[in-house]
């Protein structure tokens, strides 16, 4: 498991909704609450640790975005994110909010 937090660690990137835009048309955007390490929740996803992973969406720290969260990123297109691709996903969280 520790490859894959380095090549997560790697991979991280800091991106403007503009540059995310283009995933929703295939539905490939979660948000990842602040509340939550970005990289470990990479890191269940990708072993598809189902537990954990619905304990964050029943608790709201991940999920789709919203309509408001929408409305809000398409006002703000240069609105800063930490972005981590985790395939078919791309995990988003959201830097003004930390």
């Amino acid at each position: 498991m520790s490859g894959m937090v380095e090549s997560f660690k790697r991979d991280l990137a800091e991106v403007n909704w503009r540059e995310l835009k283009i995933h929703l048309k295939r539905d490939a955007i979660i948000v990842v609450s602040v509340e939550l390490d970005l990289i470990d929740v990479g890191v269940a996803v990708a072993d598809d640790d189902k537990t954990l992973v619905e304990t964050w969406v029943t608790s709201n720290q991940l999920n789709k975005p919203t309509e408001k969260q929408l409305e809000s990123w398409e006002k703000s297109p240069e609105q800063r994110f930490q972005m981590l691709i985790v395939q078919p996903f791309i995990l988003i969280q959201d830097i003004s909010d930390a």
